[in-house]
């Protein structure tokens, strides 16, 4: 008699078990704030999971979906986007420009790598674009007339500052018309035989105060035939580090003559101050850029060197050459090839407001150069 109790006692506890239920009300909360963000789920496992009665979990949890595949399709449809954003997958790096494949490169040389690859893609995107509205650079004029078919270009469109900067890129002088955007000035604060050629001083002396006061060695020399030196804005705790001289930068030597200052080519100014490398290069000399940086690039190229120089601020001047695309096109490419690469460009509104009906034929750039060793690129 007590056996026979006993066993009806484990069948009794045994069918409390089997039908015995637990609530799943917290799940049902966790599942509504996954699916607030899974608009796409279809409406169908929606009416499934949420139509009352809520459902409810048995403990032998798999048989459910034996019985209701739909409820494993619905938390399949739950859980696989879920793990995707949860978990930290990581997928195999594509050649593409914008990631490059496994190297050896330091920070700065992958930086340098992946922005030079982004450049040449834009190489191509000149070429379709020169295409399009030539399809020959002779074709092709620095700004179109206002009149039908207005081709939707200038200039500028032309030549973007598509690089990057592997440094930080800050405004160095005033704002507006006097600074100029620098890369990596923080790569100079404390380099001993730092040199700096201030081309084109005119009345501002911001980009020379500020580059004197924040490095601790760099020395700016000066050209500018049209004043007598530097504005009184550079301190006196820090002149001893200037020189100036009212010479010409051109893209020949030739002498003092009358009310004709001196002209002289970047080399023979380098030979007089007795200098290898240049860190910054400031030019702006009115539209004698084309000459001087002509004679520069054939001179170095002609005797296998880079450019002695690591960075260039370069203000841009068109005048008088609205026809002459190609000629610029080929001047640029030069400084191209000799590894100059714009980071930063801006035009000139200051003289767009006060020229009248003049173009935007001014523009500055910011180059660095690629090739060589320099203390922007190591």
């Amino acid at each position: 008699m007590p056996r026979r109790s006993r066993m009806v006692d484990r069948a009794a506890i045994g069918a409390k078990l089997k039908h015995r239920t637990v609530p799943v009300g917290p799940l049902a909360a966790a599942v509504v704030s996954l699916v607030v963000r899974l608009p796409l789920l279809p409406s169908r496992c929606l009416r499934l999971l949420f139509s009352p009665p809520l459902p409810m979990v048995t403990p032998l949890f798999p048989s459910v979906f034996y019985r209701q595949p739909r409820y494993a399709l619905c938390l399949l449809l739950i859980l696989a986007p879920t793990l995707y954003f949860v978990l930290p997958i990581r997928l195999a790096p594509t050649m593409t420009p914008l990631r490059l494949p496994p190297n050896q490169l330091s920070d700065t040389g992958y930086r340098l790598a992946q922005s030079e690859a982004i450049y040449q893609k834009m190489l191509k995107d000149r070429d379709q674009l020169i295409a399009r509205y030539g399809p020959h650079p002779s074709d092709l004029v620095m700004f179109p007339p206002n009149k039908s078919p207005w081709p939707a270009y200038t200039v500028w469109d032309y030549f973007p500052a598509a690089f990057n900067c592997p440094h930080e890129v800050r405004r160095v002088g005033m704002m507006g018309d006097g600074g100029k955007w620098v890369c990596g000035l923080s790569a100079l604060i404390e380099k001993e035989d730092c040199v700096i050629y201030s081309v084109g001083l005119n009345r501002d002396c911001s980009f020379e105060t500020d580059v004197l006061i924040n490095t601790n060695h760099c020395r700016i020399y000066g050209y500018d035939y049209s004043v007598k030196g530097y504005s009184s804005r550079i301190p006196f705790s820090v002149r001893h580090r200037t020189e100036f001289h009212p010479y010409i930068l051109g893209g020949v030597n030739r002498p003092a003559s009358g009310k004709d200052a001196a002209m002289y080519t970047l080399k023979s100014l380098m030979e007089m101050n007795g200098h290898q490398y240049i860190d910054i290069l400031k030019v702006d000399i009115e539209g004698w850029e084309f000459e001087a940086f002509t004679d520069t690039l054939k001179f170095f190229a002609k005797n296998g060197q880079p450019l002695p120089f690591g960075q260039l601020q370069l203000e841009i001047h068109v005048w008088d050459k609205n026809d002459k695309f190609e000629e610029f096109l080929k001047w640029w490419e030069g400084l191209e090839e000799a590894g100059l690469r714009p980071f930063w460009t801006e035009p000139n509104l200051v003289y767009v407001n006060y020229a009248g009906s003049r173009k935007a034929e001014l523009a500055e750039y910011s180059f660095l150069n690629i090739k060589g060793d320099n203390a922007f690129i190591r």
